[in-house]
């Protein structure tokens, strides 16, 4: 019997870590008392194995068992590459 595992699409913020990438998730939640839209941001901690995702892409991520301390998702597919703009600082001036 095949279990559903919870997925989440959210944009990569560092790939600084081995094979690991974080992943930002925002979500969207009515506030009860003032009635307005607040927007949430979660950060989760992904398995990248083939350290294929840059920061700014959109990716989808799959709940997994426990990899690490802080690693319970992994990325299922890229979504769309993101465009990081690199400005040198000899350019700023």
């Amino acid at each position: 019997m095949e279990t559903k595992h919870k997925t989440k699409v959210g944009r990569v913020i560092s790939n600084k870590m081995d094979k690991t990438v974080v992943v930002a998730v925002e979500t969207l939640k009515h506030h009860p008392l003032y009635k307005k839209t607040v927007r949430q941001v979660s950060k989760f901690k992904a398995h990248d194995e083939k350290r294929e995702c840059n920061p700014g892409d959109r990716v989808r991520i799959v709940e997994t068992r426990p990899l690490s301390r802080e690693k319970r998702w992994r990325v299922d597919e890229i979504i769309s590459r993101g465009e990081v703009i690199e400005i040198k600082p000899q350019e700023i001036v």
